[in-house]
């Protein structure tokens, strides 16, 4: 019964419900894409020449970071020599399983790289920006017959290659730097027994 007459008290309202008419002018809803507006805006800053300026710059700072890559922040001239040792072994933290979950290798086990591969160069860090350690380091590769890897701190590892006529790196944000621990260049690394001896070497 209760559910008749709601329905009864509906069609009722339905029933005297009026057509108001329209109040104020109504429109179409039209909403720019954003991609069209992004579009617009493009073709915009093209015929203004902005487009083709931003290009130039950025094609600009892309080659400076490559022709000159941001030098490694906290290091000094080496004047006094160092020599120290670097332990490279590795200690896993947790168990190593396979696909059974047997375990491969358990957390704890300690490995030394260098039983399994050794350091065929000597790697040499320094700094190319400076006249002294790029003569210093030009010493040291032929003391050691050309065994060994040049690594910039900073300068243009391009220009020094092109110089050299030979490959030349660069320790991208410091890594290697910072993993053996070295605080002035040049700085050479070499592999004595299982550690890795590391000689901060004056330019004189």
């Amino acid at each position: 019964r209760a559910v008749a007459i709601g329905w009864a008290l509906v069609a009722c309202g339905m029933a005297q419900a009026e057509n108001l008419g329209r109040i104020g002018p109504t429109y179409p809803i039209a909403e720019q894409s954003l991609l069209d507006h992004i579009m617009a805006r493009l073709r915009e800053k093209e015929r203004s020449g902005e487009l083709a300026k931003f290009e130039q710059l950025a094609r600009a700072r892309a080659s400076e970071s490559v022709l000159n890559p941001k030098p490694v922040p906290g290091l000094r001239l080496s004047e006094v020599p160092r020599t120290y040792y670097f332990d490279p072994s590795l200690s896993l933290d947790r168990n190593v399983v396979d696909e059974t979950g047997a375990v491969l290798f358990p957390a704890g086990l300690r490995k030394n790289p260098l039983d399994v591969v050794s350091l065929s160069k000597h790697l040499l860090f320094f700094d190319a920006r400076d006249p002294g350690q790029v003569a210093r380091a030009r010493e040291l590769i032929e003391h050691y017959q050309g065994k060994v890897k040049p690594i910039l701190v900073g300068g243009s590892y391009l220009d020094l290659m092109k110089r050299w006529n030979k490959p030349v790196f660069y320790d991208q944000d410091g890594t290697l730097v910072r993993k053996f621990g070295i605080a002035a260049v040049p700085a050479i690394v070499s592999q004595e027994g299982q550690r890795l001896r590391i000689d901060e070497v004056p330019v004189r």
